[in-house]
């Protein structure tokens, strides 16, 4: 299997779906750091998927202030559909340089864990598992009512910022961790990605919050 499957047959979740950050480290050199023109980059070899992502993405940054591009309309095809050595992907960064670039946006899928869930139509919700014979009394109906498994699949996926004026390992500026939850619409689960991705970037007023 791919490192890289399909971004975006994941990031696609029904409404009942759910998007969460997991952890996120920010450089401390990048304090006040504040990109002006971003390339957005999902790793994906599906076209259409990562085009509904970088569009997104793109139109969030930009109300905000911020020039982004999405990569599918930078990069070459050549440069997408063939393996590339460190020395052509160095050659492509000075390209975007030379173009204004100063940042660029990744997003990348980097695992994808089976989860199985148990439910029953006694489930109750609230905070009775204060209480050991308040929880028993309630639940203890799982012992005569069937129920059902139900396995769905969690995508933990990296979204990472670079400077691309610094041509180090100091070039990373920000980096956080997501799960997404029995991703399945493409629509919902795209927006609600974003959002999450640009609510961290406002926190760490990387980006300036919309007015």
């Amino acid at each position: 299997m791919k490192l890289f499957i399909y971004l975006f047959a994941l990031f696609f979740l029904s409404s009942c779906s759910s998007t969460r950050m997991v952890d996120s480290w920010l450089n401390d050199e990048y304090v006040n750091y504040h990109p002006k023109k971003v390339l957005i980059v999902g790793i994906t070899d599906n076209l259409t998927a990562r085009k509904i992502f970088e569009q997104e993405l793109k139109n969030e940054l930009i109300k905000r202030g911020v020039i982004a591009v999405e990569s599918y309309g930078v990069f070459d095809l050549t440069f997408q559909n063939s393996k590339q050595t460190e020395e052509d992907i160095n050659k492509e960064v000075k390209k975007l340089v030379n173009d204004g670039f100063d940042a660029i946006l990744t997003s990348a899928v980097k695992g994808v864990d089976e989860k199985t869930s148990y439910t029953n139509d006694s489930f109750i919700t609230g905070y009775y598992w204060r209480h050991f014979g308040r929880y028993y009394f309630l639940y203890q109906d799982v012992y005569f009512q069937p129920g059902y498994y139900n396995k769905y699949k969690v995508y933990n996926i990296e979204s990472s910022l670079y400077n691309l004026n610094e041509n180090s390992d100091k070039s990373l500026v920000w980096v956080a961790s997501y799960q997404i939850v029995d991703p399945n619409k493409i629509s919902a689960t795209v927006n609600d990605y974003v959002k999450a991705i640009i609510k961290a970037l406002e926190k760490e007023t990387i980006i300036p919050t919309h007015k």
